[in-house]
């Protein structure tokens, strides 16, 4: 490259008091050459994070605010993007630990693959035992299916990746982020990039730190998010329907439905119908105990025999429970 892009790193925050300073820290140790910039749209916290906000602001020149009141993600994407002319566009999270290389990665990945937005790996690290068991279904093909951003791969064109390194030009092609779009909002906008013509590329090489959830409540809720929102994507556009995104409902089906044979069976006396009924449940307990003894380490090996369907029937529940959303 003959000059280095304007780079602006956009970041929605809300309730990141314990978060933010950290993650804003590892933005400001970018080893990129170019400009840099840190825009962190601000939603209405129930904590100290507009205070740490407004601090990160006063000491650092190359640190924006601008306000979010309605708190979403997109909304505050929007915001944040609005208010920079820079031409790459970096989106990170509040609590995302970045590494140095990052920002530099991106830019250079963008230039020779020629995408409007490249992307790596969601790179789970668990802190207390339950964290790492959430974090090594989150990285095994059983937990969450073959997406490179998940489980890694070799660089190519990809349907989605974690965050992104955006080229302005494409943002600006498809409007921005659907501020409709509570949560999946990062698939749907790469949906709308690849069908104006755009190239989503994953590169193994950009790698972002992230918490899982720490408790089973917290897990469970993030998933049956993740399954209504994903339901509301495949409404808006039925061609991204695929095996990998009804695997989850089906198998919630197939099980429901077999506890409800196997009762069936025992109230009716019929040893055939409870049999029928045991079929899906055993087919399923026995992936979930091979997997976990396959993917887990020690007492992470029992804790996944919890967090595999806690994943699977919070998502598969989610997607079939969704309601269209507009």
């Amino acid at each position: 490259m003959s000059s280095l892009p304007n780079v602006a790193i956009v970041m929605p925050v809300l309730n990141e008091e314990r978060h933010i300073a950290q993650a804003v820290d590892r933005l400001l140790q970018q080893d990129y050459q170019g400009p840099i910039s840190i825009v962190i749209a601000v939603g209405p916290s129930h904590d100290r994070t507009s205070d740490v906000v407004d601090q990160l602001v006063a000491q650092h020149p190359n640190v924006l605010r601008v306000e979010n009141p309605s708190g979403r993600t997109p909304t505050g994407l929007n915001a944040a993007i609005a208010a920079t002319p820079a031409e790459v566009i970096v989106r990170v999270d509040g609590h995302a630990l970045v590494p140095p290389d990052y920002v530099r990665r991106g830019v250079e990945t963008l230039h020779g693959s020629g995408a409007d937005n490249v992307g790596g790996i969601m790179d789970a690290e668990g802190v207390t035992p339950f964290q790492q068991a959430v974090a090594a279904a989150m990285t095994s093909r059983f937990g969450v299916g073959g997406a490179a951003f998940h489980v890694g791969g070799a660089a190519g064109a990809a349907l989605t990746v974690y965050l992104g390194c955006f080229k302005r030009s494409a943002l600006d092609r498809v409007g921005g982020y659907d501020e409709t779009m509570i949560r999946a909002q990062d698939w749907e906008m790469n949906y709308r990039i690849r069908a104006t013509g755009g190239q989503v590329w994953f590169t193994p090489e950009m790698r972002v730190k992230y918490r899982p959830r720490p408790t089973p409540s917290a897990l469970a809720k993030q998933y049956f998010g993740y399954g209504t929102w994903r339901r509301e994507v495949a409404r808006r556009y039925p061609d991204t329907i695929s095996v990998r995104y009804l695997a989850a409902p089906i198998m919630v089906l197939a099980v429901v439905i077999g506890i409800v044979l196997v009762i069936a069976g025992l109230i009716a006396g019929s040893s055939m119908l409870s049999l029928m009924g045991l079929i899906p449940v055993a087919l399923y307990g026995a992936g979930v105990l091979v997997a976990s003894v396959i993917t887990g380490r020690g007492f992470t090996k029992l804790l996944l025999l919890l967090v595999f369907p806690i994943m699977h029937f919070s998502w598969g529940t989610g997607f079939l429970l969704g309601r269209a959303r507009s």
